[in-house]
């Protein structure tokens, strides 16, 4: 298949790209890759929108309800306990 025609109909390539790009940066290749998808695809670009509304929200939501929360340092030391037993026992 077409490279292009390759990246215009992989809309499971392009959610990923769309998610990925809020966590963390993509490279080049991918931005273009996107860019390329998002022409042609009306459904990604609504996905995209509403994936950054929904990323925005809930960031908003959790800085705000939960700024003071924290682990308690005996839970976090039994925690890595836990981590560390299932880790040297396989």
């Amino acid at each position: 298949m077409d490279p292009i025609k390759k990246i215009a109909y992989n809309c499971r390539q392009a959610t990923y790209l769309i998610e990925k790009q809020q966590i963390s940066s993509i490279t080049l290749k991918e931005k273009i890759e996107l860019k390329i998808h998002l022409m042609g695809c009306s459904i990604c670009k609504l996905f995209q929108q509403q994936s950054m509304l929904i990323n925005k929200m809930a960031s908003k939501h959790f800085a705000d309800q939960h700024k003071h929360i924290s682990l308690d340092t005996q839970f976090k030391e039994d925690l890595q306990q836990k981590i560390n037993d299932r880790l040297h026992k396989n």
